[in-house]
């Protein structure tokens, strides 16, 4: 099959690889109709090669038609249409049951001291094969894939099941955003965008969302979200300007859907380059003992966040020795919460929402370019540079 692999830092390329197959009793095979490029592949394609390996096939948000299926695979059937989780969870276990899905007691990669295993997202995470392929094998499927309609819809209604949308409503849902509630969503990129429409769902009384990109602001603008550019303001700036409109206060709660690549921050963007071109050993250990991230988001957030507030970070972190402003924080009584998405604890309260024909979170505006698998290297650049107007790509494997 055809899939995109990981070659150098930088560097991707399609490729022929081995087709999967069923190997445990619980797995199935997926061919894959549609797959997506998240921000989080952008770490791997600039950052973390140091815990990949040359021909690692990348990729965590897929779905499509159920090929093969193990003996133990559940009510999943082949033909089944169906959106895979981009965590690996089995349902089973002690933390599955508590709706932790992305701490599952059964695929933790202990030997890494992290989570549950993902898809395509290197060996500190179970180096398994990742989406962006023609197909995709798919562990413990008695309990992950999510059975969508087989139905005329584009992919796109569906696709977003797999990581953006469950990454947005549970960072609305730790954000603890109540009807009456002032909201800020920083970072408009997809899980931003999702995260902004979600809050204006539920009900908050308003929700601005803070970019610097200009199609971003635009989409945003179109589902309602007040919208401030960035570009030109300082942290202290965009703190002013929520303070304004909040007499005084700042935000009830604020979703950081940034992270660890936030623009600024210099001084951590220049250990990362530098981590990223050390030898693999080197830089893996140095990254593990003493990493640090850009927190200008988390900053800002901090800034923003009304005393007594709660900020809920959907953006990916990975600094072992990030330095944050506790006496700030504490005096300020700000409640924290983060993580994985856990993908299955919310799928419940998603399918009605995707499936209604209204489209209330406008999953359909969301995907701004359609490319073939082939062209992956392209729609990583494109994505990363964010030109022509790129919020979000998806990658059609059999174009």
């Amino acid at each position: 099959m055809r899939a995109l692999t990981w070659q150098k830092r930088h560097t991707v390329a399609v490729e022929d690889v081995d087709d999967p197959r069923v190997v445990e009793p619980q797995d199935a095979v997926v061919r894959v109709t549609s797959t997506a490029v998240c921000g989080s592949d952008l770490h791997l394609y600039g950052l973390l090669g140091m815990y990949l390996d040359k021909g690692d096939v990348l990729g965590h948000e897929a779905m499509g038609v159920v090929e093969e299926v193990g003996p133990a695979a559940g009510r999943l059937r082949v033909g089944d249409r169906v959106v895979v989780p981009f965590g690996i969870a089995c349902g089973t276990c002690w933390m599955c049951l508590r709706g932790l899905q992305s701490q599952c007691e059964t695929t933790q990669v202990r030997a890494e001291h992290k989570g549950a295993a993902l898809f395509g997202y290197t060996r500190l995470y179970g180096s398994v094969p990742g989406g962006q392929a023609q197909y995709l094998r798919v562990p413990h499927a008695d309990y992950g894939p999510v059975v969508v309609p087989d139905d005329d819809e584009p992919d796109e209604r569906y696709l977003f099941l797999s990581d953006v949308l469950p990454t947005a409503w549970q960072g609305v849902e730790y954000a603890g955003v109540r009807p009456d509630d002032t909201v800020v969503v920083l970072g408009l990129g997809p899980v931003g965008q999702m995260a902004a429409r979600v809050a204006l769902h539920r009900r908050a009384a308003r929700v601005i969302g803070i970019d610097l990109e200009p199609a971003r602001l635009a989409m945003a603008a179109r589902h309602g979200i007040e919208v401030l550019d960035a570009s030109h303001a300082s942290e202290d700036d965009v703190g002013d300007v929520v303070r304004s409109c909040t007499q005084g206060r700042g935000a009830d709660a604020v979703v950081d859907a940034v992270g660890m690549e936030a623009h600024g921050s210099p001084l951590a963007r220049t250990a990362q380059n530098a981590a990223a071109h050390l030898p693999d050993g080197v830089a893996a250990s140095l990254v593990d003992a003493a990493g640090v991230d850009r927190l200008a988001a988390l900053l800002t957030a901090i800034d923003v966040v009304r005393r007594g507030g709660t900020i809920s970070l959907s953006g990916v972190y990975g600094g072992a020795k990030d330095p944050l402003p506790l006496m700030q924080m504490f005096d300020k009584q700000v409640t924290l919460r983060m993580g994985q998405a856990n993908v299955r604890r919310w799928v419940e309260d998603l399918l009605p929402l995707v499936t209604d024909p209204a489209d209330p979170l406008g999953v359909l505006d969301l995907r701004t370019h359609r490319m073939p698998l082939e062209k992956a290297a392209d729609a990583y650049e494109l994505f990363q540079r964010k030109d022509d107007g790129c919020v979000k790509v998806v990658l059609d494997p059999w174009a």
